[in-house]
């Protein structure tokens, strides 16, 4: 028995360092978009942070879902936050399983660009939208009579961009078209629908999507109209995004293990060949056969020519 957990556990750590290797290879090709990427999370953060300072406190709105769902209360407020915490957590432990199981469809780097293009553009979207309308907010905090209802004016420019973290991420106000929740929940439920290998995932993934838009709406943490506008709008994002970023490289065949072209190696036909030798995979036999022959021919008639003279 400790023998076949020695050999499995070898296996594992060789797949392991494996990966690692591939995943660095690409990440030193790529560093910018993720670097980026991670950048407008801060900006997106501090853009939602900045609109609190702008919210008053008012009636709740008119709201078809809060006339048709039941109020959780307060006190369950923790419902829904457990649930995409869930799916935040299980998304990223998807997006590193290449590194220890052996059946692999991805790579980890070249997905989070992807999902940080899709996350960023829908971001943004998001910025231009709240600040152009702000809504009294309907969460319990966030009404009249609450203590952070109203940001008093910043002391100073550290406090902005400290944010008050990490409450004042989670006690913000004013940022309500459309739903952050949905974006991150429907940019994860698209990727894997996409790259995923579970059918009973991904249709569990769309079910989870749809409970939690059910449970920001009984919490009374966002109205429905930012709901709505956040399943529709990521969509299209994705949809159009999708089109114009180029494609996963295929992971499925026996050259899993191997390092994939880097961005600046796609435009060199050399290079091209050589990983394809290397991945084992057979070239077209008109790149080198025929050259083969023209060669061979060109030699014959070149003696030729030199025994006639």
């Amino acid at each position: 028995m400790s023998l076949y957990i020695g050999r499995e556990a070898s296996k594992i750590w060789k797949r392991v360092c494996a990966e690692t290797t591939t995943e660095i290879n690409l990440l030193a090709d790529n560093w910018k978009y993720i670097l980026g990427g991670l950048i407008f999370q801060y900006i997106h953060g501090l853009a939602a942070r900045g609109v609190h300072y702008l919210h008053r406190p008012g009636p709740i709105l008119q709201d078809a879902g809060f006339f048709l769902l039941p109020e959780l209360g307060q006190d369950k407020s923790y419902i829904s936050e457990t649930l995409f915490t869930s799916v935040f957590l299980s998304f990223i432990v998807w997006t590193f399983h290449p590194f220890i199981l052996k059946s692999k469809k991805i790579y980890t780097v070249l997905v989070w660009c992807r999902v940080l293009a899709f996350l960023v553009a829908s971001q943004f979207l998001r910025i231009i939208t709240f600040y152009s309308t702000q809504l009294p907010g309907p969460n319990y905090h966030c009404r009249e009579g609450s203590k952070l209802a109203r940001l008093p004016h910043p002391q100073s420019l550290v406090e902005v961009l400290l944010m008050n973290f990490p409450r004042g991420m989670t006690h913000g106000c004013g940022d309500l078209i459309f739903s952050s929740h949905m974006i991150f929940t429907l940019v994860f439920v698209l990727t894997y629908q996409k790259y995923g290998s579970k059918r009973c995932i991904k249709q569990l993934g769309w079910l989870i999507a749809v409970v939690l838009s059910l449970l920001i709406l009984a919490s009374r943490k966002h109205y429905t109209v930012d709901v709505v506008v956040a399943w529709y709008t990521v969509n299209l994002v994705v949809f159009f995004l999708d089109k114009k970023l180029p494609e996963l490289p295929d992971r499925t065949g026996s050259a899993s293990l191997l390092l994939p072209l880097s961005t600046k190696d796609k435009d060199s036909k050399t290079r091209e060949e050589n990983h394809k030798l290397l991945n084992g995979n057979s070239l077209d036999p008109a790149d080198w056969v025929w050259p083969i022959i023209y060669q061979f021919f060109s030699s014959v008639l070149k003696h030729d020519t030199q025994i006639g003279t």
